[in-house]
């Protein structure tokens, strides 16, 4: 069985966390912003969902908000951000 992406884990866990019904994961492009007009058009009610779900799902966090708007830019920024953590916990 083919491993799911990271990118793709992120698109399914934001699509069925912010009840997005409108729109398939595969219409989501890896580098499309996740908030305003230009992308998924998310506002800050689900920054803060999705800094809950990164948590809870990743395990890793996101401490302030200059570090959240880095990483929730795109799900390319925000699967970069996940896998740096991840490295850096275990490396340490």
């Amino acid at each position: 069985m083919l491993e799911t992406s990271l990118q793709e884990q992120l698109k399914k866990l934001i699509i069925e966390e912010l009840n997005l019904e409108d729109i398939d994961a595969s219409e989501i492009k890896d580098g499309d912003p996740l908030f305003g007009d230009e992308g998924l058009g998310l506002d800050s009610l689900d920054a803060v969902e999705l800094v809950v779900l990164i948590q809870k799902h990743f395990a890793v966090e996101i401490k302030d908000m200059e570090e959240g708007r880095e990483a929730l830019a795109s799900i390319s920024a925000l699967s970069d951000f996940i896998e740096t953590r991840r490295a850096g916990v275990s490396g340490q």
